[in-house]
């Protein structure tokens, strides 16, 4: 992984570039920085009202609340990251002119942003799981190999795309669709057992999905083991399957950005 080593200018560089991407995110708005808290919320409770209220979806999940909440923070977190980082250097096309740095800085920096809110937001979710009534252990440390793993997912996605959109504008666009229809295929809304119930190969083909996995995962270490991982559905080799995925697609995303990289000061 040489290709993440900075030096000490270009670590400062990181971290000024981070702290400006942060302060621009919420400059001019009312809210200002609560909005990283506030956006999430929103959304939870109106998936919790339309889906747990009307449609009782989740009555057999114990701490459904909670149990929506960190689901959605944990794909905000995924979108967030990806959005952000895809158009980070079309958008830092004077900086990239003008400076020679390693141009990843750009796509981490953006990405960083994402990091830092669904820390906050899962400082949020300990707090609700906590008057909610779940009891805390160890696996709730689980949290964090798990994001990890998701950012590095994320990571990824950004480099390859954010390559490919400094040529073709169109990328980030048919990233939000694709996206959008995601949301849909990841257990965030419903429990995972109900599509067992249907077919337990399609809840298979759910699970090889990295997203899935990390989202399953951490519900089932921070609420309840009810909450069915992808180790219970196929055995200890069919849960690699998604960690492997992650780390293909970010040697894939790096080769390819190393080699882009070299022409983005003439095609932005």
């Amino acid at each position: 992984m040489g290709f993440f080593i900075l030096s000490k200018k270009n670590r400062v560089l990181l971290g000024e570039l981070v702290k400006t991407d942060f302060k621009l995110r919420y400059q001019g708005s009312v809210l200002g920085y609560l909005w990283a808290v506030i956006k999430p919320l929103l959304m939870f409770a109106i998936l919790y009202v339309v889906f747990a209220k009307i449609l009782r979806f989740g009555d057999e999940i114990p701490h459904y609340p909670v149990y929506l909440l960190i689901g959605t923070v944990i794909w905000n977190f995924f979108v967030e990251c990806t959005q952000q980082g895809i158009h980070s250097i079309e958008q830092r096309g004077d900086l990239i002119r003008k400076i020679s740095f390693p141009k990843y800085i750009v796509v981490v920096s953006a990405t960083s942003t994402a990091v830092i809110n669904v820390s906050i937001n899962i400082c949020v979710v300990i707090i609700f799981a906590l008057i909610n009534g779940v009891t805390p252990s160890l696996s709730w440390l689980m949290i964090l190999p798990l994001l990890l793993e998701l950012y590095l997912l994320a990571l990824g996605i950004s480099l390859l795309l954010g390559a490919i959109n400094v040529k073709y504008r169109d990328i980030g666009n048919i990233w939000e669709v694709i996206t959008q229809a995601m949301f849909y295929a990841v257990p965030i809304i419903y429990p995972l057992s109900m599509v067992m119930n249907s077919s337990v190969l399609a809840a298979k083909i759910i699970m090889l999905n990295p997203v899935a996995q990390v989202i399953q995962d951490i519900r089932y270490n921070l609420i309840t083991t009810q909450a069915v991982t992808s180790w219970q559905i196929g055995g200890f080799w069919f849960g690699l399957i998604s960690i492997a995925i992650v780390f293909i697609v970010l040697a894939i995303s790096i080769l390819y950005f190393r080699k882009r990289s070299k022409h983005f000061a003439e095609e932005i």
